[in-house]
C-alpha cells in the first residue's frame, strides 16, 4: 500500500461502492467521494499506469479511463494468448 492511500478519502470504506457490478450502476456516489479526495491524481495517475480495468479510481470509470489512455498514447496492456 502507498503513502497516499492512507490519505484517500476512500481509505477504510466499502469497496463496493467503487467496483459497481454492472456498467448500469451508477458510478455518481463514488465520485463524489473522490471529488474531495486530497490524493484523487495520484489515484488516478495509478489507475492510469497499471491500467486498472474495473472500478472508480481518482473520479474515472473504467471507461473514462481508457478513453484518457488512449488520449495520452498509454498502449494497450498486453493480453495472454488465452484471452485472444
Amino acid at each position: 500500500m502507498s503513502e497516499w492511500t492512507e490519505r484517500a478519502a476512500c481509505s477504510g470504506m466499502d469497496t463496493e461502492l467503487f467496483f459497481p457490478t454492472s456498467e448500469l450502476h451508477d458510478a455518481g456516489l463514488a465520485k463524489a467521494v473522490c471529488e474531495e479526495c486530497p490524493v484523487r491524481q495520484d489515484c488516478l495517475e495509478q489507475a492510469l499506469r497499471n491500467r486498472e480495468t474495473d472500478g472508480v479510481f481518482g473520479g474515472q470509470t473504467a471507461a473514462e479511463r481508457r478513453a484518457m489512455a488512449r488520449k495520452l498514447g498509454i498502449p494497450e496492456p498486453r493480453r495472454k494468448k488465452a484471452d485472444r
